[in-house]
């Protein structure tokens, strides 16, 4: 639905300055001639005050020389209308300067007086008082609006500029809570993995000789380890950007295409066969978009690792010249399999989902020929594939 645009200022002047004239040139017929022009033909009153009147089209691009213009014209030809309708532009522009606004209702009574002493004897105080308060009201009332629009111009500034107070501290809020929530990553987590890391690893160094097997359990229990280590690197990068020290790991390698191959080798290591292709010129697309594409296959892997433990998983990233497609689809868990389907409780497949959309792609998941595919497109010059956005690891 289109929203209706209200009238512009020029419009409501040519409004104005319309009405003013209908009733100046009604009240010449209907009213004696009264001012200078008192005594002369109905159709000279009327084209005096239609000529006045039309002097409101320029009321607020010279409202003081409109003014005294027309003040002239009342002195003239009795257009009360008209002044009255000057004498609210004069207050209504004039608001900030008393001394302008008490010099004009000066002239607006003086003329006042000399449209009374110039037109038909016989005029009463009743009257005189009248002419008075349609010059001076007019005034008084556009000083007021003009004034109430100052106030509450300036009250709704004040209310921006409370909102944006609020929200800066609602953002300092944030990084102060990210910064907490990676001093804890840090602190806890970091230390438990390296422990896990160091134990692998004396693991492996003892057993190795002892049972083969058992010693590449634990280089492959390390491994994971320092993997998890470097996305928690990533993860506190993202937590504090700009923080040094500890927590400064913006030169860290990213993850891109070119790093699908261990995603896959890993996989394998674990038993889940996969198969990779990568079609197109992989070097060509955004860091950006290399990224999401990694965290997509990466969780696709993990998907089929926790739900289809030794199915076969096939990997296919199709680098073509609008975008990059991905799609990590596996089958079925081999009938033999004990194991059963693992359960998760994570929110990787959500996380996916706002990654693909924070870069102008489209994401879907769901089952598909017994199995469950993942299917997404990215386009290389989507809204965020120039700049950096949350690259939290999948999961």
């Amino acid at each position: 639905m289109t929203e209706r645009k209200g009238w512009s200022e020029r419009q409501k002047d040519a409004l104005v300055t319309g009405i003013v004239m209908l009733v100046a040139f009604g009240d010449s017929w209907v009213k004696a001639p009264n001012g200078l022009l008192t005594g002369q033909s109905t159709a000279v009153v009327a084209s005096v005050s239609l000529l006045v009147s039309a002097l409101l089209w320029w009321r607020r691009r010279a409202p003081g020389v409109v003014a005294a213009a027309i003040m002239v014209g009342y002195v003239i030809a009795f257009t009360p209308a008209a002044l009255a309708v000057a004498m609210y532009t004069v207050g209504e522009h004039y608001r900030r300067s008393m001394r302008t606004l008490v010099l004009f209702g000066v002239a607006g009574c003086l003329a006042g007086v000399l449209c009374l002493l110039a037109g038909a004897p016989g005029l009463d105080v009743r009257y005189s008082a009248f002419a008075l308060a349609l010059i001076l009201g007019p005034l008084v009332v556009g000083y007021a609006v003009a004034i109430r629009r100052d106030l509450a111009t300036e009250a709704q500034g004040r209310a921006e500029a409370v909102e944006r107070e609020r929200n800066l501290l609602v953002e300092r809020a944030k990084v102060g809570e990210r910064a907490r929530i990676a001093r804890e990553l840090q602190d806890v987590v970091a230390h438990r993995v390296g422990n896990i890391m160091l134990t692998a690893s004396a693991l492996r160094i003892g057993q190795q000789a002892k049972d083969p097997a058992l010693g590449d359990a634990a280089e492959l229990i390390r491994g994971e380890g320092h993997q998890a280590l470097e996305e928690l690197r990533e993860v506190l990068g993202v937590l504090t950007p700009g923080r040094k020290g500890d927590l400064d790991f913006s030169t860290a390698p990213q993850p891109d295409i070119s790093q699908l191959g261990k995603l896959v080798d890993r996989a394998e290591r674990y038993g889940q066969p996969v198969g990779l292709r990568i079609d197109g010129h992989p070097e060509s697309v955004p860091a950006q978009v290399q990224r999401a594409v990694h965290r997509i296959v990466q969780e696709g892997l993990g998907n089929a690792a926790k739900h289809a433990p030794g199915a076969q998983v096939e990997v296919l990233v199709d680098c073509r010249p609008d975008g990059v497609e991905v799609q990590v689809t596996n089958g079925p868990p081999p009938a033999n399999d004990d194991m059963g389907p693992a359960q998760s409780g994570g929110n990787g497949l959500i996380g996916i989902g706002e990654r693909v959309q924070l870069l102008d792609g489209t994401f879907s998941a769901g089952p598909y020929d017994g199995g469950y595919r993942l299917d997404a497109f990215i386009p290389h010059r989507g809204p965020n594939t120039d700049t950096d956005t949350d690259d939290r690891p999948a999961g």
